[in-house]
């Protein structure tokens, strides 16, 4: 079984940091794609930032040049580190990730974090 265990998340003011952390844990056999979505009241989930396993990323143009995406690939953890907080920033964090567990062929699948909230404050 493999699970995304978020940490990292809070309150902080308007041009603030937060740094999430994702480490994905159980039986893996590769990770390709590791990223970040979130999801604000009443809007649906939107892409944030992902990172592959070669280190080559993608950000959302709403975080470009705020948000750094990164990645330990010995310990399947990946990091979004958020500087220059907006309140419009504002909402659930969920990390994601494209990997194969054990057991499951070659097939790559889409795994979940239960979500981490972020609040900015004004």
């Amino acid at each position: 079984q493999v699970q995304l265990v978020e940490s990292g998340g809070g309150l902080v003011q308007a041009g603030g940091s937060l740094r999430l952390s994702c480490a994905a844990r159980g039986s893996i056999v590769n990770i390709n794609y590791m990223g970040w979505y979130r999801q604000a009241p009443g809007k649906q989930r939107e892409f944030v930032a992902r990172i592959s396993s070669g280190g080559s990323t993608n950000y959302a143009d709403s975080v470009k040049g705020r948000f750094t995406i990164s990645r330990d690939n010995a310990k399947n953890t990946v990091y979004l580190q958020m500087n220059s907080l907006k309140p419009e920033d504002t909402a659930v964090y969920y990390c994601n990730a494209d990997l194969i567990a054990l057991g499951s062929g070659s097939l790559y699948r889409d795994y979940w974090g239960q979500g981490t909230q972020v609040t900015v404050s004004s």
